[in-house]
This record gives C-alpha cells, structure tokens and sequence, in this order.
C-alpha cells in the first residue's frame, strides 16, 4: 500500500492525498483554528461535504470555484451549491449528488456515503468511507451522536482510520467516541471536532484515556490543526 497523506485543518477538515486529493468538510472563514484563508487552501480533485452547517460548507462554493473540484454531497446539498453557481460538471451527476447507501467511484476513490445522527436542512447529513486509490479505508462520520450502525459499517468495510468527533455538545462526547471505536473495530482514529469554540471539549487527553479502556486495539493518532500524518 502507497502512503497516503492525512492532514486535519481543524474541527472537521480534512485533505486526503493519495495520488489524487480529497477534501472532506474544510472549512477556514471563520474558523479560529484554521491557519489562512480560503486562498491558501490546497488543491483538489474532490470536495466532500457532509451536510449544510456553516463550519462544513460554508467554504464549498468558493473552494469549488478555487480548486475546480468535483463536488461530492447529498442531493439536495448538490443542488443549492448549482444554484449558488457551481458547475454542473463539478457536481457528481451533474448536481444529483448521492444519498445514503450509495457508493460511486471517481478519481480512484471509492466513496460509500453512510447515515449520521445531527441536524442539518438540506437533506440529511451523512457520513463518508472512502478507500483510496491505494487501498487504505478512511470513514468520517461527519458530525453525529453514537449509533448502532456503526457496528455494520465496521463490518462491512475494514477502518484503517476513523475520523470521529468528540467536542459534545453538538456531537459525539470523548466517552462515545471511544466506544464507536470498538463499533467500528478502527485499527486507528483521528479525533476531531473538539477545542474550536469555548463549549467543546479542549483537547484530546479524555478521549485517548477513556480509548485505551474502551478499544485498546485503535491507536489514537492526535493531530494538531494543520498537521499531517502519513498511513
């Protein structure tokens, strides 16, 4: 297997490199996390977006017109960034999107988008597993509580790396994060979501103690806003 390259930009986002790249939820007007703008995000050949929520898509559009990516979101996301401008031909299916359950492949990637338990109002929000051109298997489970499936996303494709919330508050807690860990059976996990706002927990230091309890098998990899990790 290639090394593929992770690095988080803080609270959820992420690039993905592995030949081709990936963005998944970046997200920098805003973000006190984030380091730079907009302008000095890096390129890509697809943009991931969750759901709706400012600190996921607030960038979308402007990062679409930036990088010249293909779009990659749920049906009625798709269709409010080409009404907002975004090109049919940097829409998956023209700005058809795909739902939960669906499974495409583009740019090398193999992208299964899965449920989420959050809010959002177009859609619903969602989850994504991509296996990247090399093989390595990725899930990020967008913003959302712990939930059952999550064992059967386990089951059905083998996590080399999960990329879970654990802020509470609008997400998963240190303690149900841990516990979607052994759900999952992730060989490794990249906590996110936590120390942007105030209300969040601050760091990560819950989470891989309450880890190497719950799922001593997932070895905790804890970034720092714009810092990479290669698998």
């Amino acid at each position: 297997m290639a090394s593929v390259r992770i690095r988080w930009f803080g609270h959820s986002g992420f690039s993905i490199r592995d030949g081709k790249t990936a963005l998944i939820d970046p997200w920098f007007v805003g973000n006190p996390k984030a380091t730079g703008g907009v302008d000095t995000a890096p390129g890509a050949d697809l943009l991931l977006l969750t759901h709706d929520h400012f600190d996921h898509a607030g960038d979308a559009v402007a990062l679409a017109k930036k990088t010249g990516a293909l779009v990659v979101a749920i049906f009625e996301l798709a269709g409010e960034l080409k009404a907002k401008g975004v090109p049919e031909a940097q829409l998956l299916h023209g700005g058809g999107g795909m739902n939960v359950g669906g499974t495409v492949s583009v740019q090398g990637f193999e992208i299964t988008m899965t449920e989420a338990r959050h809010s959002c109002t177009l859609g619903v929000p969602v989850g994504y597993v991509l296996k990247t051109p090399s093989g390595l298997t990725v899930y990020h489970s967008g913003d959302t509580g712990i939930f059952a499936g999550m064992a059967l996303i386990g089951e059905l494709h083998s996590v080399d790396v999960a990329l879970l919330p654990i802020g509470s508050v609008f997400t998963m807690d240190y303690r149900q994060a841990a516990k979607a860990c052994a759900l999952l059976k992730a060989k490794a996990v990249i906590p996110i979501h936590y120390g942007t706002f105030p209300i969040l927990e601050p760091n990560a230091d819950r989470f891989v103690a309450e880890l190497a309890i719950v799922s001593p098998g997932t070895r905790p990899i804890v970034l720092a806003p714009g810092e990479e990790t290669t698998l």
